[in-house]
């Protein structure tokens, strides 16, 4: 059996709430059919979930088994961990569960979701079923899979009541949203920045002819917000955009344009002033940010002062980073007469006397050849095309 090589390896961790349910229901799915057929899975790990564009697609074939009359549901924890848990604990406690999940690549155990639900969750009978009584037992550790696996001999269930928990959880999962979702502070950026309409055709067109130019196998688009751009790419000649942002607002909307017109286009939270590390056993089961994010091209459009004011990181290294991510690519340098960073700075003493487009040009100029330089808003806002020196 083969299957296509993947063009770019994501993580739970970095996914949407939306993709998380998504690949949740998939997941679901699949040992639905398995089951159908006389087969079953041998875990429920998040991360055999894989996404082409907004389709998650399953990668870990090894883990088909055959069905055993009477099993027990051995993967229930590990999918109570890494797809349920998280999904809770911001549908129900309203947190993102993006750093949390991070922190312990097993997911959110069982026991501290219990301790985070509000108090009326314990009136829900699928809370009670999946949630508190797993963790008032003592189930959700290291020995839980071992303990179900002793109890095989006298504890059974069978295959219609191994179909109805399937359902009873798709039905729960399809069910979930994040409270309180709402516009966050970039989720409409798209449409009402500070750009006039001409100015916002001038930038499409930009990044039209730098993608028909250069057709990216692969293209990252940092800052992506609801995909604007991205879309504009695919049209003009990239074959696949991986886009990143950190408000989850913005990354629900672009996720959503990506299924609605079917882009292959993946977006991904980041937070670029702490990006994925290395992690798992000895720093290499998950590959870091910077091991991943390479690719045929960039665009970096609004963003560099969210890092070189935002998060008081050095100019030259904000270049530097996004000149690492591709060979050639597009950045726009916003000035501070423009309105948006003139909010920025308005609660904030301006530190920042080195933030001009003249040591921006010098910063870029010393690790890429600049191509052009183009006006964009009356601001003053200029995107610059670089290109590698080796290229």
């Amino acid at each position: 059996m083969e299957h296509p090589k993947l063009d770019y390896i994501s993580y739970p961790y970095e996914w949407c709430f939306q993709q998380l349910r998504a690949a949740a229901l998939h997941h679901l799915d699949l040992c639905l059919d398995a089951l159908a057929e006389g087969l079953t899975l041998s875990d429920a790990t998040a991360y055999n979930i894989q996404f082409t564009g907004p389709r998650p697609i399953f990668i870990d074939h090894l883990s088909f088994r055959p069905y055993v009359e009477g099993e027990l549901w051995l993967g229930h924890n590990q999918f109570c961990e890494q797809f349920l848990n998280p999904l809770l604990l911001s549908s129900e406690c309203g947190i993102s569960f993006n750093d949390w999940y991070r922190g312990r690549l097993e997911g959110i155990p069982t026991p501290a979701i219990a301790k985070l639900l509000p108090l009326k969750a314990r009136l829900s009978l699928r809370m009670n079923a999946h949630i508190f009584l797993p963790a008032m037992l003592g189930k959700g550790g290291q020995g839980d899979a071992v303990a179900q696996r002793e109890k095989k001999n006298t504890h059974s269930l069978s295959r219609r009541g191994y179909e109805g928990l399937l359902l009873q959880l798709k039905g729960w999962i399809t069910s979930l949203k994040p409270k309180g979702a709402k516009a966050t502070v970039w989720a409409d950026y798209a449409d009402g920045n500070t750009y006039g309409d001409a100015e916002r055709k001038g930038k499409r067109e930009l990044v039209r002819d730098f993608a028909s130019r250069v057709q990216p196998n692969l293209l990252f688009d940092l800052g992506c917000n609801s995909g604007d751009f991205s879309q504009v790419a695919l049209a003009s000649g990239a074959k696949s955009v991986i886009g990143y942002d950190f408000d989850q607002g913005a990354l629900t909307a672009a996720h959503h344009r990506a299924r609605a017109e079917n882009l292959a286009f993946l977006p991904l939270f980041l937070d670029a002033a702490n990006p994925s590390p290395k992690q798992g056993w000895g720093q290499s089961e998950r590959a870091g940010f910077s091991e991943r994010a390479l690719g045929d091209g960039v665009i970096a459009l609004a963003f560099i002062h969210h890092l070189a004011i935002g998060k008081n990181i050095p100019l030259d290294r904000v270049v530097s980073w996004i000149v690492e991510r591709a060979p050639v690519g597009l950045i726009e340098f916003v000035p501070k007469s423009d309105p948006t960073v003139q909010a920025m700075l308005r609660y904030r003493e301006d530190i920042f006397s080195n933030y001009t487009i003249d040591t921006f040009r010098e910063c870029l100029g010393k690790v890429a050849e600049i191509q052009t330089e183009t006006v964009v808003s009356n601001a003053g806002r200029v995107i610059f095309e670089y290109r590698h020196r080796a290229q």
